[in-house]
C-alpha cells in the first residue's frame, strides 16, 4: 500500500536549519507530484511546498519563499524539504503528501 515515512524533525534555534526527508513506497513515485504540509499549534494544516513529477517545477507558501526548498530524488523514492533561517512560527508537525495519502508527520520545534 502507499506509505510515507518522514524523518529529520527536531528542536532547532531560530535562524537554524533542518532537512526533512520523506521516503515513499507502494507506488511509482516518479509518476506523481509530492507536497509538504504543516500544522502548527492551534492552526489549520497548510500547504508549504509542492514539486511536480515532470519538470520538477515547484510552488511555495509565501511565508516560506526564499527560506525553504523542496526537492526530490526519484531514484531513492524520496522527497526533501530543506528549511533555512527557521523562525519560531515555523514550529509545526510537517507532513508529506502524495497520491491523496498523508505521512505520519515529523515535529519541528524552533525555539531558543
Amino acid at each position: 500500500q502507499v506509505q510515507f515515512v518522514e524523518s529529520g524533525g527536531g528542536l532547532v534555534q531560530p535562524g537554524g536549519s533542518l532537512r526533512l526527508s520523506c521516503a515513499a513506497s507502494g507506488f511509482t513515485f516518479s509518476n506523481y507530484a509530492m507536497s509538504w504540509y504543516r500544522q502548527g499549534p492551534g492552526k489549520e494544516r497548510e500547504l508549504v511546498a509542492r514539486i511536480d513529477n515532470i519538470a520538477f517545477s515547484t510552488i511555495y507558501a509565501e511565508s516560506v519563499k526564499g527560506r525553504f526548498t523542496i526537492s526530490r530524488d526519484n531514484a531513492k523514492n524520496t522527497v526533501y524539504l530543506q528549511m533555512n533561517s527557521l523562525k519560531p512560527e515555523d514550529t509545526a508537525v510537517y507532513y508529506c503528501r502524495g497520491l491523496n495519502t498523508w505521512g505520519q508527520g515529523t515535529l519541528v520545534t524552533v525555539s531558543s
